[in-house]
């Protein structure tokens, strides 16, 4: 019966993707027939074609899930009823949640600064050198593995086991060899949170590394020549030519990983599931909406979190506007 069972399930799956692309090639169709036809289709039902789809998708898969969560971080924690601004009073207010702020806005805070920073730094050292394809490769490799991926491989790397007992976590190990006892990374707060933040900045140093690396090459080299003539080299040649030449990808790059970083939860979630005074807004998001079931307090949560990453973008908007004036 499983395979009755299996086999209609499957057939369901086709059926629902087969009829997804044939609405798909009618809607298209229409599309280009009305496009190749401007003499019998007025120009607003060539306009609405086009720009029609994307908005229905835009209002059901964003602006009204928005709304109902606005709306819902004002209800109690199953919906029922309105209870004003408690849910957002219970964040500022209470102990656990304040723990998930303050550990937020190390993450924001610690992670773009310090990644775009060694990125940069990084960057400058290796360009041009012999073997630069090869040691950008190696600090870019990470941001091909998932967060869940990165989440489990540091595990092992802060793995613990009691002293006397064989070492199975790089770290641990290392400490053990010094002569030092091991210590369990994960477990005891607040520092637990930096070895967890470790692993996004290893992530993200990468992206940060490649960007700046493009902007770098892309400084004209009378620039570079004119400086050296002027008597500038070394940490001069850095500080007053390079990084004012790349501000505005540094700016774009502290910004995505800003962002990026407020969304975090896979990262989180599988090191230590929220646990041990690591929580962040994201993961705090899932857990008391699907786990705790309060709807609101979830709700409440998802808005502060929007409203958090809005002046990032707002920033970033500016300064990339500010740096088409210039050019």
């Amino acid at each position: 019966m499983d395979w009755l069972l299996d086999a209609e399930t499957t057939a369901h799956k086709l059926a629902l993707m087969v009829l997804a692309i044939a609405l798909f090639a009618l809607v298209m169709g229409g599309i280009l027939f009305a496009v190749d036809k401007p003499k019998r289709v007025p120009q607003w039902v060539v306009v609405l074609g086009f720009l029609g789809p994307p908005l229905l998708l835009l209002v059901l898969g964003l602006v009204y899930p928005a709304i109902g969560t606005l709306v819902n971080s004002f209800k109690n924690n199953d919906g029922s009823e309105f209870v004003g601004v408690d849910n957002y009073a219970a964040v500022f207010s209470n102990s656990e949640l304040l723990i998930v702020l303050r550990n937020t806005v190390l993450w924001v805070v610690l992670v773009p600064l310090v990644a775009t920073t060694f990125g940069m730094v990084y960057a400058y050292l290796v360009d041009r050198t012999r073997f630069e394809n090869l040691a950008k490769a190696l600090v870019f490799l990470p941001m091909a593995i998932s967060g869940v991926a990165a989440g489990i491989i540091w595990q092992f790397v802060y793995e613990y086991r009691p002293e006397g007992q064989s070492q199975i976590g790089l770290l641990n190990q290392v400490l053990v060899w010094l002569g030092a006892e091991p210590r369990q990374f994960l477990l005891n707060a607040p520092q637990n949170t930096f070895f967890i933040i470790a692993v996004m900045i290893w992530i993200n140093a990468g992206f940060a590394m490649t960007v700046l690396s493009a902007s770098i090459k892309a400084i004209p080299d009378d620039v570079t020549e004119a400086a050296r003539l002027d008597g500038v080299s070394g940490f001069g040649m850095f500080r007053y030519v390079t990084v004012p030449s790349i501000r505005p990808a540094l700016v774009v790059v502290l910004t995505t990983v800003a962002i990026s970083t407020l969304k975090v939860f896979d990262i989180v979630y599988t090191m230590t599931g929220g646990q041990f005074s690591t929580s962040v807004i994201a993961n705090e998001f899932y857990s008391q909406t699907f786990r705790q079931f309060n709807q609101g307090l979830g709700a409440a949560l998802a808005v502060l979190l929007f409203i958090l990453v809005v002046p990032i973008i707002a920033y970033n908007v500016r300064q990339l506007r500010l740096s088409e004036e210039i050019r």
